[in-house]
């Protein structure tokens, strides 16, 4: 069974308080890629940063202290055509209040159910959530094969996302363009 992860595409990472040049580019190949798994009645996964009013009195908060991905403020919600493709595909969000997915959601058979062979991951931030997300689903799913896509996942500094694509290819994930 095939999945399709995408991480954290929000509205505050792409126009809004964290969000980066280059970042807006990745929405139409991503909505269409949502679209095709929709399609092809694959799963389709998606996680939201989500973070409360007191953001910058957590630990996150501290060291990254740009108030980003509130619940319920437009900066928390998906971006552009994404948001509509994630709609459409009635996709699984979890939200996610730091970068990695939570244990008990990996455990969460409803959405991450045995029997997932091949995984697709695309995003936001390599450096940060996508990375963090790779090895969470290594730990799910330790025979998938899992793939991050060079070209549908970015971050604000193109040398850690190359970097982190190094990294993850060391750690045996299969680097996608």
């Amino acid at each position: 069974m095939r999945m399709l992860l995408v991480v954290d595409y929000q509205n505050d990472f792409v126009s809004g308080s964290l969000g980066f040049p280059g970042a807006e580019k990745l929405d139409g190949p991503i909505a269409a890629l949502v679209g095709s798994y929709r399609e092809s009645r694959d799963l389709v996964t998606a996680t939201k940063d989500t973070h409360e009013e007191n953001y910058l009195d957590t630990r996150e908060g501290r060291t990254l202290p740009v108030p980003h991905c509130i619940r319920g403020s437009e900066g928390w919600d998906f971006y552009g055509k994404t948001k509509d493709a994630l709609t459409a595909a009635s996709a699984a969000v979890i939200n996610k209040p730091g970068f990695p997915l939570r244990p008990a959601d990996m455990l969460d058979t409803r959405l991450f159910p045995d029997g997932v062979d091949d995984i697709l991951i695309v995003g936001l931030v390599t450096n940060m959530c996508v990375l963090a997300n790779a090895f969470m689903l290594r730990s799910r799913y330790p025979e998938a094969e899992i793939k991050v896509s060079r070209s549908l996942c970015a971050s604000f500094d193109p040398v850690l996302h190359e970097k982190t694509l190094d990294v993850l290819a060391g750690a045996h994930f299969i680097i996608a363009e």
